[in-house]
């Protein structure tokens, strides 16, 4: 497996919100998580990194060689789950950081298989040089909007309230998880972001890019992209390939 990350700023804020761990386990089997944090500055940062921290822990934790695809289900639920409660306990206990939250992705590869689950508009693709597919769907405003017919995928890059989730880790004691689960063919990566790319970046951009990089200079290249369109965001990027 390879696993390559990067993480920036961007050029309209000052501090960088999203955080993000990787890691191998036993039997070549890769992993990692992106969140992206929100709340205020002090929010923002304490809640993406206690996910990231709480969730890395967990996977390492509880993860044993054979797993079957119900049990890393299981797994990455628990993590996420154990992260929402760390978060909004929290937000409870400091006023300072009330209403604290937190997007999250997190990737399994196990067998050929990638095992993803989400909360927010943190996204997940698979590609290969010949394609690109969007793999979560956006827990966002525009999303709604966009399914309910009522603003097309290119309205949606320049919709006033673009950047409002309607699903987040930490905000609430209780946390619905989405869950995904795709077969990698030979040629296939994941890649793993915040919206301060895929906000940014389309995936026809994103596929150019693919095409005429290798996979080590792939989040540079993704990162810098972002950055000459604006970085109005902060971009995080990982990539796990077989």
């Amino acid at each position: 497996m390879r696993i390559v990350s990067k993480t920036d700023v961007g050029l309209a804020r000052r501090t960088n919100q999203d955080a993000y761990a990787t890691g191998e386990l036993p039997g070549g089997v890769a992993w990692a998580v992106v969140c992206d944090g929100m709340g205020g500055v002090g929010g923002g940062n304490v809640a993406s990194a206690l996910a990231v921290k709480t969730i890395s822990e967990q996977i390492s934790s509880s993860y044993r060689e054979g797993m079957s695809s119900n049990s890393v289900r299981t797994l990455l639920e628990s993590a996420i789950t154990a992260a929402n409660m760390a978060v909004f306990d929290k937000s409870q206990q400091e006023t300072d950081l009330a209403g604290m939250g937190t997007t999250v992705v997190v990737c399994v590869i196990l067998d050929g298989k990638a095992h993803i689950s989400h909360v927010g508009d943190s996204r997940a693709y698979v590609f290969s040089p010949l394609r690109i597919r969007q793999i979560t769907r956006d827990h966002s405003y525009v999303q709604r909007l966009i399914e309910d017919g009522k603003l097309t995928e290119e309205e949606a890059r320049t919709y006033p309230h673009r950047n409002i989730i309607t699903r987040a880790l930490g905000v609430e004691e209780r946390l619905l998880v989405d869950y995904n689960e795709v077969t990698l063919a030979p040629e296939d990566a994941i890649r793993i972001c915040t919206d301060g790319l895929s906000g940014s970046v389309e995936e026809g951009e994103m596929l150019e890019v693919i095409r005429q990089s290798n996979v080590y200079e792939c989040p540079d290249r993704l990162v810098r992209l972002a950055n000459e369109k604006g970085g109005a965001d902060n971009v995080t990027v990982v990539i796990l390939s077989l």
